[in-house]
């Protein structure tokens, strides 16, 4: 189950620091509502990495349905001898 706990509990941060683990955010509420996520920074480190691995993903997806940046096989050879 989430750790879901109020902006002001930030007061006492060490104890929302023991909510936070790995794999484990915390969600942090104003007024109600969720405004804030606690992650560990192994966490965050993983997700900035997933999310960069996906967007050149996406680039070479583009590239190929574009034909963009293809070299025929006589290129390739010459390329290959340099």
């Amino acid at each position: 189950m989430p750790s879901i706990l109020p902006v002001s509990d930030l007061r006492n941060y060490n104890e929302v620091l023991k909510n936070c683990q790995s794999g484990e955010p915390v969600f942090l509420t104003k007024n109600g509502r969720g405004r804030f996520v606690v992650i560990d920074i192994e966490d965050y480190e993983r997700e900035q990495a997933e999310k960069k691995l996906l967007r050149k993903l996406q680039d070479a997806e583009k590239a190929v349905k574009d034909g963009d940046n293809w070299l025929t096989l006589d290129e390739l050879k010459k390329a290959l001898e340099e």
